[in-house]
C-alpha cells in the first residue's frame, strides 16, 4: 500500500569508509512515529540494539521538561533497509552535497544509537506537545543487513567512555550540591590547591588531598535531611563544618601552614 509514497528529508550527504550517509533534522513530534523500537522480544543475536531500559526513560524525560530552555541532545543514528534516492539541489561542486533524501514509506528504520532519547522525547511530548516543533539531528546510514547493523552498534559504543564523576560535577550548573561544592572549594582557604577537580582518584604522588566528587558526596550527606534554608545559609553551614574538620588536622590547614611538600 505504501509503494509510490515516500518520506522526504532535507539532508546533507557525506562519506565515511567509502559509504554514503546523510544528516538531517527531524521534528520531535515525528520521531516516535517514524522510528519505532519493537525488538524487545527478539533474542540478542537477532537484534541490532540493546533492550530498552525503561527505568531510564522517566529521568531522561524529566531532563527535557525541566530544562525546556537549555536541554541538549546529540544526534540519533538510524539505519535504513530500503533503496533510497538523494536529489541534490545543485549538480556540481559543494552544493551537490545538500539536497532531499527520499525514503520509501515501506522502509524499516533501525535505531543504532539513541533509542532511549527517542523514548524519552515521546514521553516528554505527552505533557509538553509544544516541544513537537523542535528538532533533533538524525544520521542515516544504509542498512546492509543484521551483521552490519550489529557491528555499527558495537563500533558506536566501543570507545564511549563516561567522564569522571569529578569532571561531571565540575561542569554541572544544574545540581545545587555541585554548585555548593564548587563554591566551597573556590572560596575557602582550607580547600585551596588540595582538591583534584578532574580525576576520580588521586595519583600516588599527588599533592591533592581530596577529589571534587568526594567533597560533593560528603557535603551531600552532611546536608541530607536538614531543614531547607537559603543557599547562603547552606553554604555557611557547610563551610563551618569543613573548617571544624580541618582544624583537627595540622597537615590540612590554610596554605601558609602546610608542609614544604604541599601537604
Amino acid at each position: 500500500m505504501s509503494d509510490g509514497f515516500e518520506y522526504q528529508f532535507p539532508a546533507i550527504r557525506g562519506i565515511q569508509a567509502q559509504r554514503e550517509y546523510y544528516v538531517s533534522m527531524c521534528p520531535m513530534r515525528l520521531l516516535p512515529k517514524l522510528f519505532q523500537f519493537d525488538e524487545d522480544e527478539l533474542a540478542p543475536e537477532l537484534r541490532a540494539q540493546r533492550q530498552l531500559n525503561r527505568a531510564r526513560i522517566p529521568e531522561l524525560s524529566r531532563y527535557i521538561t525541566e530544562n525546556v530552555d537549555n536541554y541538549v541532545f546529540s544526534a540519533i543514528t538510524v539505519s535504513i533497509d530500503a533503496d533510497i534516492a538523494f536529489a541534490p539541489f545543485a549538480g556540481e561542486g559543494e552544493a551537490n552535497r545538500i539536497g532531499i533524501l527520499k525514503i520509501p514509506m515501506s522502509a524499516r528504520f533501525i535505531i543504532n544509537d539513541g533509542q532511549h532519547r527517542r523514548a524519552a522525547i515521546d514521553q516528554a511530548l505527552r505533557n509538553h506537545p509544544e516541544l513537537g516543533d523542535e528538532t533533533i539531528a538524525v544520521v542515516f546510514f544504509l542498512d546492509k543487513g543484521l551483521e552490519r547493523c550489529q557491528q555499527m552498534f558495537a563500533d558506536l559504543n566501543r570507545y564511549a567512555i563516561r567522564p569522571s564523576p569529578s569532571l561531571s560535577i565540575l561542569y554541572d550548573y544544574r545540581d545545587e550540591t555541585a554548585q555548593l561544592a564548587k563554591t566551597l572549594i573556590a572560596g575557602s582557604d582550607i580547600f585551596r590547591d588540595v582538591v583534584e577537580l578532574e580525576k576520580t582518584s588521586l595519583a600516588p604522588r599527588s599533592r591533592r588531598l581530596f577529589t571534587l566528587s568526594a567533597i560533593y558526596h560528603a557535603t551531600n550527606e552532611l546536608l541530607n535531611g536538614l531543614p531547607e534554608t537559603t543557599p547562603e545559609e547552606t553554604a555557611r553551614l557547610a563551610l563551618d563544618f569543613w573548617e571544624a574538620v580541618a582544624a583537627q588536622f595540622d597537615e590540612w590547614g590554610p596554605g601558609p601552614q602546610r608542609r614544604p611538600d604541599g601537604r
